[in-house]
């Protein structure tokens, strides 16, 4: 990637006291991310605020839905019940979007919270969604992936932060990038080129088994992915110029499989690194959507049927306003 000049560090990336004192009052998820990325907490102090995802707010609150069989609602990608209906011939109402209450919605989530891989309820769901997880699919053991690469990166991304075996999954994703240096989910219906949406759930996943030291390597597509990204300057067609979709300038939590700008950038800044100067277009929109006390909004939740709603749209939100001072405060080189 091309090093860009470090702009001088600007307001928004030393938080207020008053946002900082925010965060560090929401869920045990905010509070360890704000402690290891926006204060000089110690690494002990971190995990022992991480160790309270567990028992504590919003992990503690899925972790109590999940099943005996260690799943949720039934199955890996949907609820039983979704495909107990496709099997009897009846099509799904997904007008309002896809139920999130299944097992790799879940698990994704958790993961972003941070649940402790080496916890005892990490350890007791991984070992039972690796026994008991079949993909709706074909039947496939849930860590070894099924044929969607959108689907796949976010099980690469689960399995590597829990330490599940996915050797198998991370060999096939490599085997389906793209030349343009992405990935598609349809590419199994003739897409030749690459999807933002696609792609940036597989560079997630890519990273998070390179950090957990899978026999793999996969350092070298894992760049190449987010090539594709910089190449369009996080949000825009390569061939026009254009933003790709407004949808994208608007900052999801969760984010289920989607792309957003936020999403882009709090990769890069998780795969280390200076800023790429391709990036100046997606920091100023970020930096922009600062609100006066300093916080960012939820400006989108999407759509379908959830546990629980975890912040509100339209409100301020620890979520978005946390991963946008630290994107910002890699960008500035603070």
């Amino acid at each position: 990637m091309t090093t860009s000049d470090h702009p001088a560090a600007s307001a928004s990336t030393v938080p207020d006291a008053a946002v900082l004192d925010w965060l560090l009052a929401g869920d045990p998820a905010i509070r360890w991310q704000t402690m290891r990325d926006l204060t000089a907490a110690s690494a002990d102090e971190v995990a022992a605020e991480r160790a309270r995802v567990e028992t504590e707010g919003w992990g503690a609150r899925l972790l109590a839905l999940r099943d005996a069989d260690g799943l949720w609602a039934g199955g890996a990608c949907f609820p039983r019940k979704v495909v107990d209906d496709w099997k009897a011939g009846i099509e799904p109402d997904f007008s309002d979007g896809q139920p999130w209450t299944s097992t790799l919605p879940v698990l994704r989530v958790l993961r972003d919270l941070g649940l402790d891989p080496g916890s005892a309820a990490a350890r007791e769901t991984v070992a039972l969604v690796t026994e008991n997880g079949r993909w709706e699919h074909d039947d496939q053991a849930f860590f070894d992936g099924e044929v969607e690469p959108c689907i796949n990166g976010q099980t690469l991304a689960i399995g590597s932060w829990f330490g599940a075996d996915v050797d198998v999954l991370v060999t096939g994703l490599l085997g389906e990038q793209l030349a343009d240096g992405g990935w598609n989910c349809e590419t199994e219906r003739g897409s030749t080129v690459s999807s933002f949406h696609t792609t940036i759930c597989v560079v997630e996943g890519l990273l998070d088994y390179e950090r957990s030291g899978g026999a793999v390597p996969v350092a070298d597509a894992r760049r190449r992915g987010e090539e594709y990204l910089l190449e369009r300057h996080l949000l825009r067609r390569r061939s026009t110029g254009e933003v790709v979709s407004d949808g994208w300038l608007r900052f999801a939590w969760p984010p289920r499989w989607h792309y957003d700008v936020l999403r882009g950038l709090d990769h890069l800044r998780a795969a280390g690194g200076p800023p790429d100067a391709r990036t100046a277009d997606a920091v100023r929109l970020v930096r922009d959507k600062q609100q006066p006390d300093g916080r960012w909004l939820l400006e989108r939740t999407h759509g379908g049927q959830t546990w629980f709603a975890f912040e509100e749209d339209g409100e301020p939100s620890r979520w978005n306003t946390l991963r946008a001072l630290r994107v910002l405060a890699w960008a500035d080189g603070a």
